[in-house]
């Protein structure tokens, strides 16, 4: 028999009653270890072939961010308000686990980012992202200065709101909002896309997944951070070092079929259809 982790933010009733109302029905199929991730942080030795989660698209980052290096397959079961990560919705829930449950499905590798934040020459804080690494001020209205640099070559020296470097999992998250470009996930690439930038001809920049990214904060300030996939955040202090590179683990996405990444560019962005112009 089949060991599936089945995971969600239990503190949320929602998601609690959907798990426990499935429990019975997941039992009867595979043997399962369900795990609340309001509570537990890391469960990469937890052996298991794959992992259903159940939520939006930050369970799913926390549970890949969880596996650590123990990236089983993964498919999210969307609850919640404008996911792009989650394969399957709740009303159909049984039916495609069980194709899923028979073999029936393929597996998409993801690049996923490493972050390092490095102080005096010493990492102080590194973190596995699915999405981003931001770096922003969480207070104060004022610019603050980034030096970028990529495989040892000064690139610029950004005065913005802010500062993002995506994956292309993570273009259509905290990148699409700051004007970045949408790619597609099977690309091996890098958007480096500044927040509001104070020299407009700083625009989004694209680049191979294979270089070496490397930011030095200049501002001399408090409340500036760096955050990785919206959740793990560092407080930063001049002349600290953000390092980012492709990882070398890929997160492995259960793709049923049930929908392409242009079908959710049309659900979520409303994308599709005729022009309304009106009668004359």
């Amino acid at each position: 028999m089949k060991k599936i982790l089945v995971l969600g933010d239990l503190s949320k009733k929602k998601i609690h009653d959907v798990i426990y109302r499935l429990k019975p029905w997941f039992e009867k199929q595979v043997s399962i270890d369900v795990i609340d991730l309001s509570k537990e942080k890391k469960f990469e030795k937890m052996a298991a072939e794959m992992a259903v989660v159940f939520g939006g698209d930050g369970a799913i980052l926390s549970t890949c961010r969880g596996l650590g290096r123990n990236q089983i397959p993964i498919v999210g079961v969307h609850m919640g308000k404008f996911g792009f990560l989650a394969e399957l919705v709740e009303k159909d829930v049984c039916a495609c686990l069980e194709k899923i449950f028979v073999g029936n499905y393929l597996i998409r590798k993801r690049m996923l980012l490493l972050c390092r934040v490095e102080r005096t020459g010493n990492t102080i804080n590194e973190s596995v992202g699915i999405n981003d690494t931001v770096i922003s001020r969480s207070s104060l209205s004022r610019l603050i200065s980034v030096k970028l640099n990529i495989n040892g070559e000064d690139v610029s020296t950004y005065r913005a709101d802010g500062l993002i470097i995506s994956t292309p999992l993570g273009s259509t998250a905290h990148s699409l909002s700051a004007g970045g470009p949408i790619l597609t996930p099977d690309l091996n690439a890098f958007v480096i896309v500044p927040i509001c930038p104070h020299t407009l001809t700083n625009r989004p920049l694209v680049v191979s997944g294979n270089v070496k990214i490397e930011l030095e904060l200049l501002s001399q300030m408090n409340g500036i951070g760096v955050t990785v996939d919206g959740q793990v955040f560092t407080e930063l202090e001049i002349g600290d070092k953000i390092k980012v590179e492709r990882s070398d683990i890929e997160v492995q996405m259960i793709d049923t079929g049930a929908r392409t990444f242009y079908d959710v560019l049309r659900e979520k962005l409303h994308w599709g259809g005729h022009p309304n112009y009106g009668s004359n």
